[in-house]
């Protein structure tokens, strides 16, 4: 696995919009708060020139977007990449990325949501950690949360360990003026679906839910040659259900068996489900254990600080990461080898 260099004080980070940008006049006053905001921080920041345009939910043309990315990795001048924000459509973008550019430029780049479109594919084929978790505009609130601190630490190098958070936001906040802080209400519980306790070691891979089963079985998906390379490890599975349904879930991981993603699965971790809908009235445990998930001889986890309901932590794709759980209480920490 290729680590890129972490960045220090006075890089450059390149902010692209591979999916959607932004026109409310709210959120982007959050955004430029987010690049003040990085500014303080002793960090130089290049925005997309298409961050405040969006027209059905896309930032650009998915050549220009694709050109954007490739040219951010290109360019010495730019340390390391962040996604501008998530979206619907960023996959439309992949038949037009050159990643034998990224092999040759590789940066960290990270997102969070759709931009997994984009970070699955560089860990699963081009063997780079890619980071997921936060996206740029997440820094425009009028206080940033603990996840985002995890996140600038983890992107200088300072391989913390994060553990899970109080409090959830069921709900987000009315926006009014764009930098409203999270809405947090409900108590965090990180459960599991047999064990009481749960200590998992492996590689990590994952993202959001909804974009993985687009990605499944496509030329961009490489899951099966990293499967195959670090099958020593052991694979833990991470999953951000951001849309899709109970039914939708169980299909889902039923068609991510049939694709063998789940071969050298050691454990599998899910994060709150961003919407809570069920023809046949499941319940997310009942949903899991009703899955594939339930015949699998592997720790799963769910309810966890991956989520759209957030706060979200930061994972490195591709590295090596020890999950522990107990009493509710969950922590994650990275090893890069």
């Amino acid at each position: 696995m290729k680590y890129p260099n972490f960045i220090q004080k006075g890089d450059t980070i390149g902010i692209p919009a591979p999916s959607s940008g932004i026109d409310k006049k709210e959120k982007q006053q959050k955004f430029l708060n987010a690049k003040k905001r990085l500014e303080n921080y002793d960090y130089n920041i290049v925005l997309s020139e298409n961050i405040f345009k969006n027209k059905k939910g896309r930032s650009a043309l998915a050549k220009k977007r694709a050109e954007e990315i490739i040219e951010m990795f290109k360019n010495d001048e730019i340390n390391m990449l962040l996604c501008a924000a998530g979206g619907d459509f960023l996959i439309e973008i992949l038949p037009f990325i050159d990643f034998e550019e990224i092999k040759k430029h590789p940066k960290w780049i990270a997102g969070f949501s759709d931009p997994t479109g984009i970070l699955y594919p560089i860990t699963t084929k081009c063997d780079i950690a890619t980071i997921y978790g936060q996206n740029f505009g997440a820094f425009g609130m009028n206080d940033i949360h603990q996840s985002q601190e995890y996140f600038l630490e983890i992107i200088k190098g300072n391989l913390i360990k994060e553990k899970s958070f109080d409090l959830y936001e069921n709900e987000e906040p009315l926006v009014i003026t764009g930098l409203e802080n999270y809405n947090l209400t409900e108590k965090v519980y990180w459960r599991t679906l047999v064990e009481k306790e749960v200590s998992i070691n492996g590689r990590i891979i994952g993202g959001c839910f909804d974009i993985l089963s687009e990605l499944a079985g496509t030329k961009y998906d490489g899951i099966k040659e990293f499967n195959e390379k670090y099958k020593s490890d052991g694979i833990i599975w991470y999953f951000d259900n951001c849309e899709m349904s109970k039914e939708q879930t169980i299909r889902t991981l039923w068609k991510f068996a049939e694709l063998d993603y789940f071969r050298y699965t050691k454990g599998i971790i899910f994060g709150r489900f961003g919407v809570e809908t069920s023809y046949y009235d499941y319940n997310i445990k009942e949903c899991l254990m009703d899955s594939i998930l339930g015949k699998l001889d592997i720790p799963v986890i769910y309810d966890a600080d991956i989520s759209h309901k957030a706060p979200c932590l930061t994972i490195i794709n591709g590295a090596m990461a020890k999950i522990e759980v107990r009493d509710g209480v969950g922590s994650i920490l990275f090893n890069l080898k």
